[in-house]
């Protein structure tokens, strides 16, 4: 810590995707960053852990938009902005364990039809293409404004202004991107299967169901996953290799990060965020911002009393949290498992609770059948975890060194165990390696908020805010603030925060740079 800058440009607190995309971009533009992390490892929600030869995401592990340009996905601009390349392996095919049937479906328009019609007929797929046809030009909306180009000040009327021939055609749909995506969907399709359906795509993106997803995040979603030849993303060496090239590229540019440095207060200065002070009592200086990537809850606990108003800092508080995960991570035997396993699944046990309903769904990823160096030789890695479902009053005070905890998290474990036995029917034979994660695993380590996915914000009551605050100086990132939750919409946020603080000029030099490397 004695090495660590006493004073920069600009401090970002935590080095989630969105911490990290800002920094990295920040200093691509010329300024000296210092990104705090609380943890020994970067990546926030995204890091990734190894244990025993196997290397585990803990979080995120269904990408797309990284392997191909142009591309519609906001860390890809990100990476393109900055020098930066993650090499990844392509897929197309997941698993889905489902009430009606166990079937393999791929992304891409046609595939789906065909199992819709073995399951349900010829009406719901006429429902399914009915739907892609009013998505078809609501995504080409979407996607017509590279997210690269939003900042949240007048210099807007300038970046987003160059792109203003390229958005006219597609005004008539801009209305349709606000509101909840059942708007859209509810008019298209009865069929009460592909209504499950929707509603299980819009949870895995944003925690919510359709009703709650906002129709702009359905609308990228469609315009990357069922076009013609589209493919999925696994970064080689798991989603760590993301973090590391974002890494690579703040210190490449001359950003610094440092681990195990926990962020307990933001130095404010008359009515200015001026740095930050440090577990230990080191303080960093802020010459130009002080920029957190913690959650909502948790940046309050680093403002001063009185340095934001009362109302502000009461609104904030009160924003509504997803629930919280479990996860298995498993290393197992991976003799004579079936060659043509899918490496995604997603389980759904009762569609009438519906998939925001305690334990109901669970998700299965795979990653060392696309990439072997994941695991041991005739290992494979496995990750299993309940979505945004498990309540956290349940582990709330319980002591994680208690039998009263070990006891519980073998109980709330059983329905992963159960999901995963329906892929794999002897996989608790197999396991060489076992590790239980809970909400207050999440707590600890990913630093989130009573272990939470992140902010429950339906769409229609109510808009992520900007990356401003109240308090000048100071900004925010992440999944709390616009345009929300998830890896694509997390980078966004880090993108725009850093665009908010540079001159338009360099912005403008930035969105060039990208477009000729093909970014959009």
């Amino acid at each position: 810590m004695a090495a660590l800058s006493s004073a920069t440009d600009v401090v970002v607190i935590g080095s989630g995707i969105g911490g990290l995309s800002c920094a990295a971009l920040l200093a691509r533009y010329g300024l000296e960053v210092t990104v705090c992390e609380s943890h020994s490892a970067a990546g926030g929600a995204a890091h990734a852990f190894e244990r025993s030869g196997y290397i585990f995401d803990s979080g995120p592990s269904l990408y797309s938009g990284l392997s191909y340009s142009p591309s519609s996905n906001p860390l890809r601009h990100v990476l393109d902005a900055i020098g930066e390349k993650v090499p990844c392996a392509t897929y197309d095919t997941w698993g889905c364990w489902l009430p009606e049937a166990n079937f393999n479906t791929a992304v891409g328009a046609d595939q789906f039809c065909e199992v819709l019609e073995r399951l349900r007929g010829k009406q719901a797929v006429a429902e399914w293409r009915e739907l892609q046809r009013v998505m078809e030009p609501i995504a080409k909306a979407a996607t017509a404004l590279p997210p690269a180009a939003g900042r949240f000040d007048w210099g807007a009327v300038l970046t987003v202004g160059k792109f203003v021939p390229a958005l006219l055609p597609h005004a008539a749909s801009f209305p349709m991107l606000s509101g909840p995506f059942s708007r859209i969907a509810d008019n298209a399709v009865k069929d009460p299967f592909v209504r499950n359906w929707l509603d299980l795509l819009c949870f895995l993106l944003s925690g919510l169901p359709a009703n709650g997803t906002s129709a702009a995040e359905m609308a990228f979603m469609f315009a990357e996953w069922y076009r013609p030849g589209v493919k999925l993303d696994y970064p080689l060496g798991g989603s760590g290799a993301i973090v590391d090239a974002l890494v690579r590229g703040l210190q490449r540019h001359g950003g610094e990060l440092a681990l195990s440095a926990h962020a307990e207060e933001v130095l404010v200065s008359g009515s200015r965020a001026v740095g930050v002070r440090l577990r230990g009592g080191k303080e960093i200086r802020a010459r130009r911002a002080v920029v957190s990537n913690a959650s909502v809850w948790d940046t309050l606990k680093l403002l001063p009393e009185g340095s934001v108003p009362q109302r502000f800092r009461e609104e904030r508080q009160a924003t509504p949290a997803c629930d919280s995960f479990m996860h298995l991570h498993l290393g197992i035997d991976a003799q004579g498992l079936p060659e043509d396993i899918a490496c995604h699944h997603i389980i759904v046990n009762d569609w009438e609770k519906g998939v925001t309903a305690e334990q109901n769904v669970v998700a299965v990823s795979i990653p060392s059948l696309l990439d072997p160096s994941l695991a041991p030789a005739g290992k494979h890695g496995i990750h299993v975890y309940t979505p945004a479902t498990e309540p956290y009053a349940l582990w709330e005070g319980l002591d994680r060194r208690s039998q009263a905890y070990a006891k519980l998290k073998e109980e709330r474990a059983e329905v992963m165990w159960r999901a995963l036995e329906r892929i794999v029917p002897d996989i608790r034979s197999r396991c060489e390696l076992t590790l239980v994660g809970t909400p207050l695993t999440h707590e600890r380590f990913l630093r989130r908020h009573r272990g939470s996915y992140g902010p429950a914000i339906p769409a229609g009551a109510g808009l992520f805010p900007g990356p401003g605050t109240p308090l000048e100086g100071l900004l925010c990132c992440g999944d709390g603030t616009f345009p929300g939750i998830g890896v694509p919409a997390v980078a966004a946020s880090g993108m725009m925060a850093a665009n908010t603080i540079v001159p338009v000029g360099k912005h403008l030099e930035m969105l060039e740079d990208i477009r000729r490397a093909g970014a959009y």
